[in-house]
């Protein structure tokens, strides 16, 4: 038997790639790790059964990333651990595929970089159709920590940057998973265009700003409620992915003031501290 364990942590969005193929987004410390398990016989077992849409996604993965021959002689059990809400625009799925991708990596090839393995999970989301775009800047975003900026539809990392050390992000669960419908953000292209060029300069928090109101106006929430977390000390703020989650970074002194804002709506809070800390794997 052979065990290996990944862990990363999920990221907010600064730039939404879907209108443009082009993103950003940033690093934050909820955490996730998946375990593999290679013995010798066949077949792909996940532990975890909340999901129909993990278990398409993992399955996905682990045919994309372990090699044909490895796939015939091994029986490989996944199991995933996360503290990332799924379903909320907080890059959950993304988590899951890179750590997955890790994890299998670790054990099947070892000397893969860390594109390829970032790659296969890309892939994987779009074969699953988990994701329209493989959503590579999420995934980025989940395995550097940090600000990222990626070219989605090259599958190209154009810019990494190390995010400041005394920052959070306040992030508004909404109680509704509603969501707008995400392939009206093209009609905004220009703008997208526009909040990326800003982001690729490392103007992060105007790009989060302009994305936060182009994108809260097509898929349904109150743009007013960007603008008070503005007025109560974020430096940015944005639906995050597709929704409905919002997100603000603000300095840690300002949390308090920032879930004042959040305080009269429906759902829940979390604080999480920015993240910077690149994903690992170990064999156990």
């Amino acid at each position: 038997m052979v065990l290996s364990r990944a862990s990363m942590h999920g990221a907010i969005s600064i730039v939404n790639a879907i209108a443009t193929g082009r993103g950003a987004t940033l690093g934050i410390s909820l955490g996730i790790e998946a375990q593999v398990e290679a013995v010798p016989g066949r077949g792909i077992i996940y532990d975890n059964k909340e999901s129909n849409l993990s278990a398409r996604l993992i399955k996905s993965v682990i045919e994309t990333s372990v090699p044909k021959a490895d796939l015939e002689r091994n029986k490989i059990r996944v199991s995933v651990n996360t503290e990332i809400p799924s379903g909320y625009g907080l890059k959950s799925s993304s988590a899951i595929s890179s750590a997955v991708s890790l994890a299998c990596a670790k054990i099947f090839k070892p000397r893969a970089t860390d594109m390829e393995i970032l790659r296969d999970g890309v892939l994987a989301s779009i074969k699953s159709k988990v994701s329209i775009t493989g959503a590579f800047d999420d995934a980025c975003g989940c395995y550097f920590g940090g600000f990222v900026v990626t070219d989605n539809s090259n599958i190209k990392i154009i810019r990494l940057e190390k995010a400041p050390e005394d920052l959070s992000a306040v992030i508004f669960i909404p109680k509704s998973r509603k969501r707008g419908n995400v392939k009206k953000l093209k009609i905004l292209q220009n703008v997208f265009a526009q909040a990326w060029d800003l982001a690729n300069k490392s103007d992060y928090w105007n790009a989060m700003i302009l994305n936060g109101l182009a994108t809260s106006s097509i898929l349904g929430s109150d743009p007013r409620i960007l603008t008070g977390l503005m007025e109560s000390g974020a430096l940015g703020a944005s639906v995050s992915g597709n929704g409905p989650a919002i997100a603000a970074v603000a300095r840690n002194d300002k949390v308090s003031a920032i879930r004042k804002v959040f305080a009269p709506l429906e759902g829940a809070v979390l604080v999480s501290p920015l993240n910077n800390k690149k994903a690992e794997a170990h064999e156990v």
